[in-house]
């Protein structure tokens, strides 16, 4: 089989295309052949070293994908050889990721694709959509998202253009919420409004808390924050008394600085998520509460939601790394097949 591997931290150099023997799954795992894969900033950043140092002799990155199931091993019955699938951490705590033909991974982590859902879709929801829900759900209102879930609620996602924020935006629009969110330009506008947000701010030309104030009086329930250490005075200033600010990225800075009487005064609750840590329980919630929203025609992918798909050949998983470190609008995925 083809796969893409890297043996040493570093620049997108040192990713190299080779043929390697096709894995067989074990008890409990299945294997899927990959159609299209999906690239995020936390694969570059597991590239480059900053995640600590390299745990396996060779590495094939991708922790998003989706494909066919080709065989699974023994116990595993949620999944059959020929389901579509989506795939959710693929190469966490693993060597092979799904920049391969073949992966094989934990039943768990192995979730079967709506029918009418692309696989464009399905390799683009994984670490975009699962941090949404985590988000999403980090309030005191409900555990789980659906039509209502968020009812009566009002959220800001921070970044709305980009793919974790596109996400957010669709689902707190399916579960209810009125979402608000902030972008830096008038064409990242049109993109966060072609993903149902209901109200967009441009932080660069507008007033943001103003524009909020008049949105709401007493402030948005719940902020889905990619920048802290820029933004944690404006999120305390705009949130409501017992609101929720959760925060999924260190944009803009490794170190926030607290305003401790705002936050105290307004029984805030600061959450921090990261998908490596969830644990089974917050992760088997949030494949279903997504694989959902997918079926529902809810969440969605492509120019008229606003999330351009950038696709590159499997030989070209270099320049779609750099494509994405440096800060590509939209979602890049690798074609397979």
């Amino acid at each position: 089989m083809r796969a893409v591997v890297y043996s040493e931290v570093g620049p997108s150099s040192v990713l190299r295309l080779v043929e390697r023997p096709e894995p067989q799954p074990g008890p409990g795992e299945v294997l899927v052949r990959i159609v299209r894969a999906g690239v995020n900033p936390t694969d570059w950043k597991f590239r480059v070293g900053g995640m600590g140092p390299l745990q396996y002799d060779e590495v094939s990155p991708g922790q998003d994908g989706a494909g066919v199931v080709e065989a699974v091993g023994a116990g595993v019955t949620h999944v059959a050889t020929g389901d579509r699938v989506w795939l959710v951490l693929a190469q966490h705590g693993r060597a092979l990721g799904t920049a391969t033909e073949l992966t094989v991974q934990p039943g768990e982590l192995v979730v079967k694709l709506p029918e009418e859902a692309s696989y464009d879709l399905g390799a683009s929801l994984g670490v975009p959509a699962v941090t949404a829900h985590r988000a999403l759900t980090s309030g005191e209102a409900t555990s789980r998202l659906g039509p209502d879930a968020l009812a009566g609620q009002t959220v800001l996602v921070a970044g709305g253009a980009g793919a974790v924020g596109n996400s957010a935006i669709q689902l707190a629009a399916w579960s209810g919420a009125t979402v608000i969110t902030t972008v830096s330009s008038p064409e990242k506008a049109a993109l966060a409004r072609a993903a149902g947000a209901h109200h967009v701010i441009d932080y660069r030309t507008e007033d943001v808390a103003a524009r909020i104030a008049e949105i709401t009086a007493e402030g948005v329930d719940l902020v889905v924050e990619v920048a802290p250490a820029d933004n944690l005075g404006l999120d305390l200033e705009v949130v409501r008394n017992r609101g929720t600010i959760a925060f999924y990225a260190n944009n803009g800075g490794d170190e926030a600085t607290l305003p401790v009487r705002p936050s105290f005064a307004k029984n805030v609750r600061i959450q921090g998520l990261l998908l490596y840590t969830l644990g089974a329980d917050l992760l088997a919630a949030a494949t279903e509460d997504v694989t959902a929203a997918v079926a529902a025609g809810a969440l969605r992918v492509g120019e008229d939601v606003g999330l351009t798909l950038h696709h590159y050949d499997l030989a070209e998983t270099a320049a779609a790394h750099d494509a994405v470190e440096s800060g590509a609008v939209g979602k890049v995925l690798l074609d397979l097949s």
